[in-house]
């Protein structure tokens, strides 16, 4: 009897500390379909040998405050986790890219597997002359977002769009880095989508 009763409490100790366990995991998740991500590209199929990030394209999330904060350089495309580690991967050119016009008028869009309280959407673009063949690192990035579609703490619907203007003066291949900022975690979502302007 006394063990059936310490086997009920500690039961009881673990269910009630779930709360704590999970107070940082924002619960809301999503991916960019517009510019198309690298993680949308390997959901499709479009890019091969992706691993596990195929079936969770949503799931690429690390901490927030880019750029002080936030995954480490070199990691920054799976948002430093190990397991979307082929995200950081530049593959020589090979990802799919998404033709842009420089300047032009442009609306994103993410698909949101479950909408989170958000902060603001940010949108970052590599700096000319960047280096297309090694892992995307804080200093080929501009160091201010070209865009910033702020939420004020509100929840997203599940398809978000937005418009804004591109970056001016752009040629070439880059990349942009979308943030989904959450605004009741410490985290926020990674999405890198290849372009060419």
């Amino acid at each position: 009897m006394r063990k059936r009763l310490l086997g009920l409490a500690s039961l009881t100790a673990a269910v009630l500390a779930l709360p704590v366990v999970f107070a940082g995991v924002a619960w809301g998740h999503g991916y960019t379909t517009t510019p198309v991500s690298r993680a949308y590209n390997c959901k499709t199929g479009a890019a091969k040998n992706c691993g596990q990030v195929q079936y969770e394209p949503q799931s690429v999330e690390g901490p927030k405050g880019f750029p002080s904060r936030g995954p480490a350089d070199g990691k920054i495309c799976s948002a430093g986790l190990g397991q979307f580690g082929q995200l950081n991967d530049q593959r020589n050119g090979a990802w799919p890219a998404s033709k842009l016009t420089s300047g032009a008028d442009y609306t994103f869009k993410w698909t949101l597997t479950a909408a989170h309280a958000t902060t603001n959407f940010r949108y970052f673009v590599t700096r000319d002359g960047w280096n297309p063949n090694a892992p995307l690192t804080r200093a080929q990035l501009d160091p201010q977002p070209f865009l910033t579609v702020p939420f004020g703490g509100k929840r997203p619907p599940n398809a978000v769009s937005h418009s804004g203007k591109l970056p001016s003066g752009k040629s070439g291949r880059h990349m942009i880095l979308s943030v989904w900022d959450i605004a009741d975690t410490g985290n926020a979502f990674y999405q890198c989508a290849d372009v060419t302007f």
